[in-house]
C-alpha cells in the first residue's frame, strides 16, 4: 500500500476512486426524485469499519466513538501544497451553508481529516490545521500500521515519496470525502470539487 517513490511532479498525484463512477451513475438510476425513493450511491459498498487512531487532542479515537453520527472521512496531510487545503476550504464552506440551512441535520455530522503523514502531523499540528477550516473538523492520525489498516478498509490509497533529508517530501493520495451514515454505512462521495450548493445538496439528500 505504501512505499517511497520518486518522480519529477511538482505536486502530489491525486487519485479518484472508482466509487466516483458509482456516484455518477446514480443520476441515471430509476426510483424517483427524493432520497426516500433512492438508494444511496454507495449502498452495499465494502468500505468503512473499525479503526483506532489518535485524534488532535492526543486521545485515542475509534469508529465506535461516532456511533449515531454521520461522518465525513477524508484522507490527506497538512503539508499538502494545494489539494487538501482547497478541499477543506470547500468542505468548511459547505458545512457552514448546511448549518445555516438545517442546523439540526448539520449537527449530526462529524467531519474527520485523517492524516497519512504521521511523521510530521502531530496532534498539535493537526489541531492548528483543522481550526483553519471548521470548528468541528477533527484531525486524526496514527501509527503506520493503524493508518494502513484504515486506508485499506476505507478504499483509499497513498504513497509517501522519498525524503531527501529536507523534510519537504510529498504524499500522493486519494482525495475523496466519503459520507457515512450513523451506523457506519457508506452513503455517498461528497463532490468537493463542485460548487458549495452541489455539496450542500448532497448533504441534504442523505443526512436526515
Amino acid at each position: 500500500m505504501t512505499g517511497a517513490v520518486m518522480n519529477d511532479l511538482p505536486f502530489p498525484k491525486i487519485r479518484f476512486l472508482p466509487l466516483l463512477l458509482a456516484a455518477a451513475l446514480t443520476a441515471c438510476s430509476p426510483g424517483g426524485d427524493t432520497a426516500a425513493q433512492e438508494a444511496p450511491p454507495l449502498q452495499g459498498a465494502a468500505i468503512g469499519g473499525d479503526f483506532t487512531l489518535t485524534d488532535e487532542s492526543g486521545q485515542t479515537a475509534q469508529e465506535s466513538d461516532f456511533a449515531g453520527d454521520y461522518r465525513i472521512v477524508y484522507f490527506g496531510y497538512t503539508f499538502c501544497p494545494d489539494v487538501c487545503p482547497v478541499d477543506m476550504q470547500n468542505l468548511g464552506r459547505a458545512l457552514r451553508a448546511f448549518e445555516a440551512d438545517d442546523a439540526e441535520a448539520a449537527g449530526k455530522l462529524v467531519p474527520i481529516f485523517v492524516s497519512v503523514d504521521p511523521g510530521r502531523d502531530t496532534p498539535e499540528v493537526l489541531a492548528e490545521y483543522t481550526a483553519n477550516f471548521h470548528p468541528r473538523l477533527i484531525g486524526m492520525t496514527g501509527t503506520r500500521e493503524q493508518l494502513d489498516a484504515m486506508v485499506e478498509a476505507y478504499g483509499a490509497w497513498y504513497e509517501i515519496e522519498e525524503d531527501d533529508g529536507s523534510g519537504r517530501y510529498l504524499v500522493n493520495h486519494t482525495n475523496n470525502a466519503t459520507l457515512f451514515g450513523p451506523d457506519g454505512e457508506p452513503l455517498a462521495i461528497l463532490p468537493l470539487q463542485d460548487s458549495t450548493e452541489t455539496i450542500v445538496d448532497t448533504l441534504r439528500r442523505w443526512v436526515r
